[in-house]
């Protein structure tokens, strides 16, 4: 009974149970690990509640309960600070695997800062639901590892480039530099700007009744 009442409190109650080093329900709550900062970041309105778990920033979820209706209501995210300069940087990678749900509306997304918060690239590596990107499509292409749709928009503060995937994938690895230096030479950014942090997460729209959003493994290397 005591071990029903913690999962419940926890918000794990509906799905899998996590035995975890770190949980929270604060809308910005943020945990450090080995130089990763991993974050629930609820910004959006009408929102439901959401948990957020993390053993370490490799493995973590969300359990979240936001209602059917339109807008982003959160992007839960482990993220790594680079900030150094594109041109300065030779090798910068990414591996992930997630389980993500079969309902709601969601996209499972690298955020990627350029130039501090001037410019955010969006990698989507799967997507569920009524969620599409910012902006118009401009090109497709294949570079990083995989074939992508690439849009280019504002959010009304910087400029966005999303880069989302020909076919959903819950696991890969992605050549982040690669998708920068394409960026550089369609002259949308300089190689002199410096990439601020990669994140990596869930951003949900829905996910009505409650529903796990799960890292199974994440990392950056970066050189």
């Amino acid at each position: 009974m005591v071990l029903v009442a913690l999962l419940a409190t926890l918000g794990l109650g509906g799905g899998t149970a996590y035995a975890a080093a770190w949980s929270s329900s604060e809308k910005f709550a943020t945990w450090s690990d080995n130089g990763y900062l991993v974050r629930n970041n609820i910004w959006g309105s009408g929102v439901g509640p959401q948990t957020i778990w993390a053993n370490s920033y490799s493995s973590w979820g969300v359990w979240a309960d936001h209602p059917d209706t339109g807008g982003v209501k959160s992007y839960p995210h482990s993220a790594r600070p680079i900030d150094e300069r594109i041109s300065e940087i030779d090798t910068l990678t990414s591996e992930f695997d997630v389980s993500v749900p079969e309902g709601g509306a969601y996209a499972t997304s690298y955020d990627i800062w350029v130039d501090d918060h001037g410019y955010e690239i969006m990698l989507w590596m799967n997507q569920h639901g009524p969620v599409g990107p910012i902006g118009s499509r401009v090109d497709t292409t294949e570079v990083g590892g995989h074939t992508w749709d690439v849009h280019r928009g504002s959010n009304g503060y910087n400029e966005v480039f999303s880069f989302v995937r020909h076919g959903d994938t819950n696991a890969a690895t992605v050549d982040i530099k690669a998708v920068l230096d394409w960026i550089v030479q369609q002259g949308w950014f300089s190689a002199e700007e410096s990439v601020h942090e990669v994140q990596f997460g869930f951003e949900i729209t829905s996910s009505s009744g409650g529903m796990d959003f799960v890292s199974n493994r994440y990392s950056v290397t970066s050189e």
